[in-house]
């Protein structure tokens, strides 16, 4: 399948992949679905480009100039916590894991209120959803205060019935354990829930696991936009062209 991955094309492909999604299989899209699990950062929130920058931000703050090239790409599937692990093996860090995650979630937590916007049209998208009665819920790998408090300050706080984050599981979102735990909560097989997913290691867990996966594009994971489209049951570029979508079949 040639798939486009420049954000025009991308777009264009998404909306003729979603008309055959709703007009020729209107059985299958999500929906139709009861539940719905959202990712945080780079599905609702436009943060990945300040999640990608806060080590060395962080590592800067405490006097740490010279950091390996590869050290990005080792704390790409790790949680808060295994990452301020690493950093205090890695550059002697003074504190506990615990105390430099905290350090750098309360960084962070600047940037969402100050620099951190929702993507464009996923309010309105989220309303529609709860219209239609589904269930929904946030399953992230950003530590649960910081992502309560930002969900309260863009104002869509209501829409979700809890927050599940990978600082609670464990375990990053390479396992499905964050998955099914929700699943668990709704009494609800993965089949009859959508996950909403931009990253390419996560979306594929979610559809290993029996998920039924929207793939959401986003700038910072775009390098895998090919492969998400392939195995996504549905795919978002533009939050505002779903939410008309769904304005439409409510």
């Amino acid at each position: 399948m040639n798939i486009p991955t420049s954000p025009a094309l991308a777009e264009a492909y998404s909306t003729v992949y979603n008309y055959i999604i709703y007009n020729i299989m209107p059985e299958m899209h999500a929906m139709d679905k009861k539940f719905a699990i959202f990712d945080m950062d780079g599905t609702l929130v436009d943060s990945m480009g300040y999640w990608r920058r806060l080590w060395e931000e962080y590592l800067c703050s405490k006097g740490v100039n010279s950091v390996p090239e590869d050290i990005g790409q080792r704390i790409k599937t790790l949680n808060m916590t295994e990452s301020a692990e690493l950093f205090i093996k890695e550059f002697s860090l003074e504190g506990t894991p615990r105390s430099v995650a905290r350090e750098m979630n309360d960084l962070m937590g600047e940037h969402y209120k100050n620099h951190i916007s929702l993507k464009p049209g996923i309010a309105d998208y989220l309303e529609g959803l709860k219209k239609r009665g589904v269930r929904m819920c946030v399953a992230t790998a950003t530590a649960e205060y910081l992502v309560r408090s930002s969900l309260e300050h863009y104002g869509i706080a209501d829409y979700f019935d809890f927050v599940i984050s990978c600082e609670e599981t464990g375990l990053g979102k390479h396992r499905p354990d964050i998955y099914y735990i929700a699943a668990g909560r709704y009494g609800a097989k993965p089949h009859e829930i959508a996950v909403y997913e931009d990253a390419f290691y996560a979306a594929r867990t979610a559809k290993t696991a029996g998920f039924y996966l929207v793939g959401v594009h986003d700038d910072y994971a775009s390098r895998h936009w090919r492969e998400i489209c392939a195995m996504s049951d549905e795919l978002v570029v533009s939050w505002r062209q779903k939410a008309a979508e769904l304005a439409l079949k409510v």
